[in-house]
């Protein structure tokens, strides 16, 4: 789509104005991450999103893109958190696994994938974390051996969101066992109907299967499916494993709008004293995240860790503190026990809470590994 150059201002505008026009027509806003339950709405979304011309701002123009900058793009998220809507599909898809080829990819690899993914003709998730590799990625152990104009892969793995409605999958396996654990992983882009992949729902206690499992047999898979250099996808997939400019501004947006849901605890039921400090500091906590990124402004770095750290324990201790409230409801299904419930897991996503204080000990503060 051949757009002509606009400036920051005057394309935030014009992305208010038509999310406010359309936005009947999104999906609720579930994150990143699109759960299984609105694959089909999301899909329209992501398409609606491309014809009008919100659909890989920052692309190039010959792959389906606009060509603009990555301030466009944050303008754009951080409206879509202001309207409450996804900014697209889903970002292993739109972030990931486009950037990544865009950045390795041969031509027949973009060609093949950049379009059709804006387009939402090829929905994506992401195979790295294993059962016995979540936060030490390195250490995973599924493998793909080089056989001819082939890999065979064998292997597990788990915490995959959306595998069972995804046409694609961004996947690092093995390809040299025998060296260092950094350099012997190979980063491929794989089909999800091969034969041999089987997908797997993962029930969660919340009742709910978010996530899935998928199972790797002998699966024949083109070696012209590599992306990036043979043993070089450690790096490929640390280039695609950072943050993108303006995701800053769209968690404000999102913290603020937790912080309103806090609020209303003091107002929808009555507190004791105790119970009022407890709010009182929950909401404290939030201000200074809240003035924290907006002193970082919209280039992550390192300090996100302590958002992400910070916001993350807030949560837990505000779902404890809704569940306390409630009394002996809280023991019913209902709004008050899925929180609780699924507290912990916000521990684990997005990188644990045991790695982000790691990365604030070593890179804030100095401290020795």
């Amino acid at each position: 789509m051949d757009v002509p150059p606009i400036d920051v201002a005057t394309f935030r505008s014009d992305a208010a104005s038509w999310l406010d026009a359309n936005r009947q027509h999104a999906p609720r806003d579930y994150g990143a991450i699109c759960p299984p339950d609105l694959i089909e709405p999301a899909v329209a979304w992501q398409r609606r999103l491309f014809a009008a011309g919100f659909a890989g701002i920052h692309w190039p123009i010959e792959h389906g893109g606009r060509g603009l900058t990555a301030a466009h793009q944050a303008a754009w998220i951080e409206e879509c958190a202001l309207a409450a809507v996804p900014p697209f599909l889903n970002m292993v898809g739109l972030v990931l696994a486009g950037q990544a080829i865009q950045k390795f990819g041969t031509s027949e690899q973009r060609f093949d994938h950049l379009r059709a993914t804006l387009e939402a003709d090829q929905v994506w998730c992401q195979l790295f974390s294993e059962p016995g590799a979540g936060s030490d990625l390195a250490a995973l152990s599924t493998r793909a051996e080089h056989d001819g104009d082939r890999y065979i892969v064998n292997g597990q793995k788990v915490w995959c969101s959306g595998g069972r409605c995804s046409d694609w999958g961004i996947l690092m396996a093995r390809t040299d066992p025998e060296a260092r654990k950094h350099e012997g992983i190979s980063f491929f882009l794989c089909p999800m109907d091969l034969p041999g992949i089987e997908v797997r729902p993962l029930q969660q206690m919340t009742g709910e299967s978010e996530f899935d499992e998928v199972f790797f047999t002998d699966v024949e898979l083109p070696a012209a499916n590599l992306l990036g250099p043979e043993h070089g996808g450690w790096g490929v997939g640390m280039a695609v494993l950072t943050n993108e400019r303006g995701h800053i501004g769209a968690s404000v947006i999102g913290l603020e709008r937790r912080m309103e849901a806090m609020s209303r605890l003091g107002t929808e039921r009555a507190l004791d004293p105790l119970q009022r400090q407890r709010l009182a500091g929950l909401l404290s906590r939030g201000k200074s995240f809240t003035a924290m990124g907006q002193r970082q402004g919209p280039i992550a770095s390192t300090a996100a860790s302590l958002m992400k750290l910070g916001i993350t324990e807030m949560m837990f201790d505000a779902s404890m503190l809704r569940g306390d409230l409630a009394g002996a409801d809280a023991m019913l299904a209902g709004a008050d026990s899925a929180g609780i419930l699924a507290a912990p897991g916000g521990r684990i996503a997005g990188g644990t809470s045991q790695v982000q204080r790691n990365i604030i000990g070593e890179r804030l503060l100095g401290l020795p590994r």
